[in-house]
């Protein structure tokens, strides 16, 4: 152990950690989940922290030589390689003070071992006035936390639903000629393809990744520059506008100062956003998984219109049984993310007064919600959807049973016509055809013509 002062006095900190005595109070103070604040968290505060020295150099308020040092460890901590160094539960002080402290701490010791100095010494920049400087932990953590969703959502969950979208959308294509039963309200409907129902599947993606672009636009404006209160007291009046700029040459993305300083730390309705659009895109992965696992049950007694690819043993005691593990896998996912979600607005609506104080749970929510969702949507297309074919003799099957065919009779027999041929069809075990020809409501060739499948897919 090394002996380190903070405000509070004198603390034992492990001789090998990289952070300080405001850390090590949190790690002693918070010993509740077992689980740090996220790492890709720790790693966009990284990025801020090295787009603040730079903007305080550019400002005149830090030197070249201090900011080139904070800026060179502040890169290394976005790169994940101090990791081990940000023990805080997220359990913590709710603005995030602890995650704030931890990052300055290492910042400060990365740069005095670069100096040659001792760790802990503070020496040649102090955690608090120079690595920290114009910044607050209530303006900072919520900057970090925007910065670090809007890059999980455009490097993680959209290329994953792009990749689940592309699988969808080519066995839309590949099915688009099967011809299979609707089903509404869990009964025979009218037909339609394969094809047509997987089509209606790659569209749910296909808008959850729009939603997933909605969601990081809400984020794009910063708390950056309010420091304390929104007021931004202790900062540079040019400073807010500087980091932004910084972040968004650094990304790629067009980050700017919020409108409004006391909303932007007062209130997170922004990440309720966010989490509203995560929970709309779960609830399209539900139905997907859903329905495919559905129209894959049997293989014998059930659905069985599409075969599922085997991945793996699904019973300890009926040999050979193969369950739809991959629907089931991602079912999981989505009810995990949505109480996830839920965790979310409900942290959203404790702003109280000048401050919202459930930072850290809020970044956790977020952040193991895109990375659960990103996860699993990429494994159910490489693993399930990939693998999907059809079974056509169980869906030409199933068409010829099919009492709602006589919905195409409703122009030439009429409504009421037709459902006495549905109703004695039904109840005599005969075709519709057989019924229609018996009560001599058309000729023969005329109702293979209108009870063709084919005609009832794709109506002219």
């Amino acid at each position: 152990m090394r002996i380190e002062k903070d405000s509070m006095g004198e603390m034992e900190v492990p001789a090998e950690a990289l952070y300080g005595a405001s850390t090590q109070r949190a790690v002693l103070n918070f010993p509740i989940s077992g689980r740090s604040v996220p790492k890709a968290f720790i790693c966009a505060l990284g990025m801020v922290k090295w787009a603040c020295a730079a903007s305080n150099e550019a400002l005149g308020r830090l030197s070249s030589e201090k900011a080139s040092l904070i800026k060179d460890a502040a890169l290394e901590v976005e790169e994940g390689r101090h990791d081990e160094h940000f023990p805080v539960d997220v359990f913590q002080t709710g603005s995030g003070t602890s995650s704030n402290m931890n990052i300055n701490e290492v910042i400060a010791n990365l740069v005095s071992l670069a100096s040659g100095k001792p760790v802990g010494s503070k020496n040649p920049v102090h955690p608090n006035d120079d690595v920290n400087l114009g910044q607050s932990s209530n303006d900072i953590v919520p900057t970090g936390l925007h910065v670090s969703i809007v890059l999980a959502l455009k490097g993680k969950l959209i290329p994953a639903l792009e990749h689940l979208h592309a699988a969808l959308d080519s066995k839309s294509q590949a099915f688009e000629e099967v011809i299979k039963i609707g089903r509404t309200h869990l009964m025979d409907a009218t037909p339609l393809t394969l094809g047509q129902e997987f089509s209606g599947y790659a569209t749910q993606v296909k808008k959850g990744i729009a939603r997933a672009g909605r969601a990081m636009e809400c984020l794009l404006e910063l708390a950056i520059g309010g420091t304390a209160v929104g007021t931004g007291i202790n900062t540079h009046p040019e400073f807010a506008n500087a980091v932004c700029k910084n972040l968004s040459e650094k990304t790629g993305l067009a980050f700017r100062e919020a409108e409004n300083h006391f909303e932007a730390q007062g209130g997170r309705d922004d990440c309720v956003e966010v989490a509203g659009q995560l929970t709309a895109i779960a609830a399209g992965l539900t139905k997907i998984a859903n329905d495919i696992r559905l129209l894959g049950s049997g293989p014998r007694s059930g659905i069985s219109e599409i075969n599922l690819p085997s991945t793996q043993p699904g019973s300890s005691i009926m040999p050979g049984k193969v369950n739809p593990v991959m629907s089931e896998m991602l079912v999981q996912v989505c009810i995990y993310t949505q109480g996830l979600c839920q965790s979310v607005a409900l942290c959203g609506r404790d702003g109280h007064f000048e401050l919202n104080v459930t930072l850290p749970l809020i970044a956790h929510c977020l952040h193991e919600s895109i990375e659960c969702l990103a996860n699993g949507a990429r494994v159910f297309a490489d693993r399930c959807v990939a693998g999907i074919e059809p079974n056509i003799q169980t869906c030409q099957a199933l068409v010829e049973r099919s009492l709602m065919l006589v919905t195409a009779l409703n122009p030439h027999i009429g409504y009421d016509n037709a459902a006495k041929v549905a109703k004695q069809a039904f109840a005599e075990n005969k075709t519709l055809k057989e019924v229609v020809l018996e009560l001599g409501l058309l000729d023969e060739a005329s109702v293979d013509k209108a009870l063709d499948p084919k005609t009832m897919v794709k109506p002219s």
